[in-house]
């Protein structure tokens, strides 16, 4: 059955996201709608992979709805743009790292105009996004992911963790995660080449060990060592990320000092080395407190 399909917000993560999309609806002989706050890359997407660029009162003919936007606070602005226009029957299906509190919110708010909502955070970087291997993590109703399953053309692997809001919490613990392991990286290395240690060879070895980890398998070695740092993910949105986790063990009343000082630790980072650059330069400021460079 042919469907209509709609993606809001072409970043990093949701060009390729919406290409997987674009890719699907030409097979399935349907459509797949675009919309970006800066219409001129909503254009080029089209050119490109056969999508169509709207404005954003159109994606009210799509039968599922994606929005891949910064924060839970751009979500917000476009659904009450959107409000009382979109279809009943529709489905939302928002792929932002949210806040899982916004997450019930907005379903709660959409439930009442007969729209179904899905909180499905993915993971897996651009590459995953190019190849259509991301891992996503959806938070909501089983039946209606069900129903949209089929949609999802971006995933590899798709899980449903929980109620409304779960998808966006297993998120942000999962980026949190990650950030710990780089963190606690860099501050090995940092220490290490105070000693005189090499570090590449440090990482051989490492990373044959029981120390490996994503970090240092993958983003340190291509990007700090490199003193590249190319930017793919803010460092800001990691640390806002990072903040959203510890909402999490704030609302779970949970013990989690490790993820509370890592949270910490990277808003500091963003103050100090600028939230725009590359997350992994997050190590820039574990330097500045070594007096070294990890390279």
């Amino acid at each position: 059955m042919s469907r209509t399909l709609a993606f809001l917000g072409l970043g990093a993560m949701g060009w390729p996201m919406a290409a997987q999309l674009a890719r699907h609806t030409t097979e399935t002989g349907g459509r797949t709608l675009v919309w970006n706050r800066t219409r001129e890359k909503a254009d080029a997407h089209a050119r490109e992979f056969g999508s169509e660029a709207v404005e954003l009162s159109a994606v009210t003919a799509a039968d599922v709805i994606f929005s891949c936007l910064p924060t839970s606070t751009e979500v917000d602005d476009v659904m009450l743009a959107l409000d009382g226009k979109l279809r009943e029957g529709a489905v939302w299906i928002d792929c932002t790292s949210g806040q899982p509190e916004a997450a019930r919110r907005q379903a709660a708010g959409l439930a009442q105009r007969g729209v179904a909502f899905l909180d499905a955070p993915v993971s897996g970087g651009p590459m995953g996004a190019e190849a259509g291997t991301l891992a996503v993590m959806v938070g909501g109703d089983a039946a209606v992911l069900e129903g949209v399953r089929g949609d999802l053309a971006f995933a590899g692997k798709v899980v449903h963790v929980g109620a409304t809001g779960a998808g966006f919490a297993v998120k942000a613990i999962n980026n949190t995660l990650m950030a710990v392991n780089m963190w606690a990286a860099g501050e090995g290395l940092a220490a290490l080449a105070r000693t005189g240690v090499d570090l590449h060879a440090a990482l051989e070895v490492i990373n044959a060990g029981s120390g490996r980890s994503y970090p240092t398998e993958t983003l340190i070695p291509q990007r700090v060592l490199t003193r590249e740092f190319p930017l793919t993910f803010q460092l800001g949105l990691l640390a806002k990320d990072a903040g959203i986790a510890a909402g999490v063990v704030q609302d779970a009343r949970a013990s989690a000092p490790v993820l509370m000082q890592v949270a910490s630790l990277y808003r500091a980072a963003a103050h100090t080395v600028g939230a725009g650059a590359d997350y992994s330069a997050a190590l820039r400021l574990v330097e500045q407190m070594n007096g070294v460079e990890i390279k």
